[in-house]
């Protein structure tokens, strides 16, 4: 077994071909800057981000349906705090709160059910957006509305799950040699689901931990496997991902909740990308199934090239002059986990 100097000698003094690995979660984003990854790594080596982040990913057409709620009467959205800024086409919800709308952040998607039960006059709308590891809290939610009978709160979705998006980018982005693998995601799902993609795109598809050595172990199997032309999945996260992940939770999300196609903020729509209520479950959506997915795009903004791992935030001509996250005017700079914010976080000044 290779000591951690010895990667870090290997990866510093690559000298073969250029290779462009995508990181696909942005707490792998944030741990490449925290731990100066790409400082130990050849300028041959290129790390770049993809669309981990379930915030930038959600379609302005959403938000725009939450700000019609939260302006109604008797009406109030509950959400997570990094999708108050998000911008819809016309306004985000902060920019809604301060016009008179009814709109409050929670820390657990559990207090939506104790504030519903307190408040039979109000009609909640939960703002249940995420990838699989939210979405088995959305299901013990739903099993908490109905054994109290709960008829004042209902779910606007927005789930979307990683393997088409993944599936996608393979499809249309020629330029992505690797990927690294989001270690949460994998938690629910499995490791084992990245098996036919790294068979079918013949590239490598490496689950890894988030510590900095985790990081490098994972790059250096990917330069290992694409310097001997043998292109696999492996899972290098072992102390907390299986072959088949957490069946619990998939089996909870499967009971509520079906594939549907799904709209990318950015990408557009991905076949079977998305997960919404089950028919009989339907009662409690409050209406997700968004028909028209106009995007306004701001002039200049970059965000689809960086959610596509075609650019890094960097180069995009906003990035750190006018869009700040103070004044975010894409959606990958107003989440904790999109990749402008944590670039312009972790920024050289």
């Amino acid at each position: 077994m290779k000591t951690l100097e010895q990667v870090k000698d290997e990866l510093k003094n690559y000298s073969g071909r250029k290779i462009k690995i995508m990181e696909v979660c942005g707490t792998h984003t944030s741990s490449i800057f925290k731990n100066g990854i790409r400082s130990l790594l050849s300028p041959r080596i290129q790390l770049i981000s993809g669309p981990g982040c379930p915030v930038c990913v959600t379609a302005s057409a959403y938000i725009d349906k939450l700000v019609e709620y939260a302006l109604s009467e008797n009406t109030c959205v509950l959400t997570f705090g990094d999708m108050m800024k998000v911008k819809g086409n016309q306004y985000s919800l902060t920019e809604a709160k301060a016009l008179g709308a009814n709109v409050k952040i929670l820390y657990s998607p559990l207090l939506a059910v104790k504030m519903a039960m307190e408040d039979k006059n109000t009609t909640y709308i939960f703002a249940a957006v995420g990838f699989e590891t939210t979405t088995p809290i959305y299901a013990l939610m739903l099993e908490e509305i109905i054994h109290n009978d709960i008829k004042n709160l209902k779910f606007m979705t927005s789930i979307k799950t990683i393997l088409p998006a993944l599936s996608y980018i393979c499809e249309n982005e020629e330029n992505i040699d690797a990927f690294l693998c989001p270690g949460h995601v994998s938690v629910i799902t499995g490791c084992s689901i990245y098996k036919t993609l790294a068979e079918k795109y013949q590239k490598p598809f490496v689950v890894a931990g988030f510590e900095g050595e985790h990081i490098l172990a994972a790059v250096d199997e990917i330069l290992h496997q694409i310097q001997k032309e043998q292109y696999s999945m492996k899972n290098m996260y072992t102390s907390t991902v299986t072959d088949e992940g957490n069946q619990k939770a998939a089996a909870l999300m499967d009971k509520y909740f079906e594939c549907m196609d799904e709209y990318w903020r950015g990408i557009g729509s991905i076949n079977n990308s998305g997960l919404r209520l089950r028919e009989m479950y339907r009662k409690y959506d409050a209406g997700s199934n968004i028909k028209d997915y106009t995007e306004n795009t701001p002039k200049g903004c970059k965000c689809k090239e960086v959610i596509l791992g075609r650019i890094n935030p960097a180069d995009c001509p906003l990035f750190k002059t006018v869009c700040t996250p103070l004044n975010a005017i894409g959606p990958c700079m107003v989440s904790t986990e999109g990749a402008c914010g944590i670039w312009y976080k972790n920024r050289k000044i």
